[in-house]
């Protein structure tokens, strides 16, 4: 029969590679043309009725970038759309919410100990809160688009930390920020989608129908690619914290992932400044430091009180009847629970390397597909073998799981 479980993995590896390929793409292109944006020269008085314009020197050869600040005096022959970076990032990254988070809900979504929730409820919830995102920024952008752009920036960091802290009450704290990730990706796609694009194909239009267009659809575009410059960095960081526990595991994680977006306006604030040659302003640094000291110190916190017991032991019953059982158990008790422990043994670790404990056998049968995974067919768990788990106790884990009869995803 074949292994259903590993190719649920390799699916998920391919679509996380995929999203990761094209979240690059899409960044990449994105800080590209804002610093290009605000470094152009735009003293000059150009015969081609451009805006501004710039030297640039790559891979052994010179390229000359004009920008219109409009468009230009007719369509050109060839015009390259950057769109598709954007969506087919967005696609991945909810194809790999689908996979992980909610066909994997009670394992990674649901923490009974926050809040006892239905599959379908918790993925409802995620749902409908990525729909509220976009609706909630767009109002914003709407309400205030005559004001400083600054409070702009301050009502949406306001809906963020509200987001944060209702992600940590209803969800897992690795969900809660993987969450809040998605939801401020879900804003930025949905910039490019709903706001860039058409506006974009409006001054398409109106230049193939011989109009000037208005420069109004530029500016906005403009402004919503400026919001998805500065969001950039704090969703890179959210999207990886799922493998960190002291960012997600701690009864401050919504206030942590409120600073990690001020550190993200920070850091883009001395690449836009340089960019623009305003100047270097250090003090972002400064400032990015002290957030992350504070960061650093507020994840020491207690951690969140593990499930109990009794929420884990539906699941561990159907587990723990299976032949081989008890064998497993003290396999990974005496290989794996000396680091997998609310405290640790092993010297150097002060917690469960990515939040796993593994002392009882309801928490064993509760981790037993990743326990198939990483230290049944595969050798990276324990790390370098270091408590020398033997090959046939690696073949009794295989034995057990596979004899639970249907793999559980």
């Amino acid at each position: 029969m074949y292994d259903w479980v590993v190719l649920w993995e390799w699916l998920e590896i391919a679509v996380r590679w995929l999203h990761v390929i094209t979240a690059i793409a899409w960044i990449g292109s994105s800080f590209y043309f804002i610093a290009l944006d605000l470094g152009l020269h735009r003293d000059r008085n150009l015969a081609s009725g451009a805006d501004g314009e710039e030297w640039q020197v790559h891979g052994g050869g010179f390229y000359h970038i004009q920008k219109y600040l409009v468009a230009p005096a007719q369509m050109p022959d060839h015009l390259i759309w950057f769109k598709w970076e954007s969506y087919f990032t967005w696609m991945s990254g909810f194809a790999l919410l689908v996979l992980v988070y909610y066909l994997g809900a009670e394992m990674f979504l649901i923490d009974p100990t926050v809040m006892e929730l239905q599959v379908w409820q918790a993925v409802g919830i995620s749902m409908a809160s990525l729909a509220f995102g976009w609706v909630a920024y767009n109002t914003l952008c709407k309400v205030f688009v005559n004001a400083d752009q600054n409070v702009l920036m301050v009502a949406l960091f306001v809906v963020l930390v509200g987001m944060s802290w209702f992600y940590t009450q209803v969800f897992s704290g690795r969900a809660a920020m993987l969450h809040l990730g998605a939801f401020t990706a879900t804003i930025m796609s949905a910039n490019v989608f709903f706001i860039i694009m058409p506006n974009q194909r409006i001054v398409v239009a109106d230049l193939k129908a011989g109009r000037k267009p208005d420069p109004k659809y530029g500016k906005i575009a403009k402004q919503r690619s400026t919001h998805n410059n500065y969001l950039t960095l704090p969703v890179i960081f959210l999207m990886l914290s799922n493998h960190y526990p002291l960012v997600f595991a701690t009864q401050w994680n919504w206030v942590i992932a409120s600073l990690v977006f001020l550190m993200g306006v920070t850091i883009r604030h001395w690449f836009n400044t340089r960019h623009a040659r305003k100047g270097n302003p250090h003090w972002t640094w400064g400032v990015t430091a002290i957030l992350f000291l504070i960061i650093a110190w507020l994840s020491t916190a207690p951690m969140h009180t593990p499930p109990q017991e009794a929420a884990l032991r539906g699941e561990a019953l159907r587990l723990a009847s299976a032949e081989g059982f008890d064998e497993v158990v003290g396999i990974v008790q005496g290989r794996c629970s000396m680091c997998h422990a609310a405290e640790p043994a092993w010297e150097g670790l002060h917690w469960p390397p990515k939040g796993v404990v593994l002392e009882t056998e309801a928490q064993i049968a509760h981790e037993a597909r990743r326990i198939y995974l990483q230290a049944g067919i595969s050798h990276a768990m324990p790390p370098g073998n270091l408590s020398w788990m033997e090959p046939s106790e690696r073949a009794a884990i295989v034995r057990w799981y596979r004899g639970l009869g249907a793999d559980p995803i």
